[in-house]
């Protein structure tokens, strides 16, 4: 099943919602395979592509309706709720960077110390493809001008927003692929 058949399944009815999801996923897939590139990291690229465009198939089922999202979850649920609808179509490995994508990833400590209505487990990008997806991510938004790409600066005061540990999580990726 491709990309295209995937997002078909999960988002008929719902346009605006794929043409943000597509755009801001584009984006990611880009910068991903960019900061893997011109690093000189072996990866496995063709995945990489995959999961990045993949990694918020889960925001069809939250409500987040300034950016056409109309489900009935909490926003930060839309990674496990990607990684569910991937595992069901058998992307198990897609479903993981859907999963561990969140912020710099979750760690279960996170969770349970800011009540999050996520499993208490770890949801921490392991393997380098998760990690350059992630990172990857946290510079263009789902909202305003979604090919913009965000200021490292903006990116790390966003971080730092969110804990001390996320930031160190954020730099310790940066280390890698900025």
């Amino acid at each position: 099943m491709n990309v295209q058949d995937i997002f078909t399944r999960f988002y008929s009815g719902n346009m605006e919602l794929l043409s943000t999801v597509t755009v801001h996923s584009e984006c990611v897939a880009r910068k991903a395979l960019h900061c893997l590139k011109s690093r000189g990291i072996d990866a496995d690229l063709d995945f990489v592509w995959e999961a990045a465009l993949l990694h918020d198939i889960g925001v069809v089922r939250c409500h987040a309706p300034s950016i056409h999202c109309h489900g009935t979850l909490p926003y930060i649920c839309h990674g496990i709720e990607g990684r569910k609808m991937l595992d069901g179509i058998g992307l198990y490995r897609h479903g993981l960077v859907c999963e561990r994508h969140t912020g710099a990833g979750l760690s279960a400590d996170d969770i349970a110390a800011q009540s999050l209505p996520l499993p208490h487990r770890d949801m921490l990008p392991v393997s380098i493809e998760e990690k350059v997806i992630c990172y990857a991510d946290k510079f263009f938004s789902k909202s305003g001008n979604l090919s913009e790409e965000k200021s490292f600066e903006k990116v790390t005061a966003q971080m730092e927003s969110h804990g001390e540990e996320s930031l160190r999580r954020f730099l310790l990726l940066h280390s890698i692929f900025g």
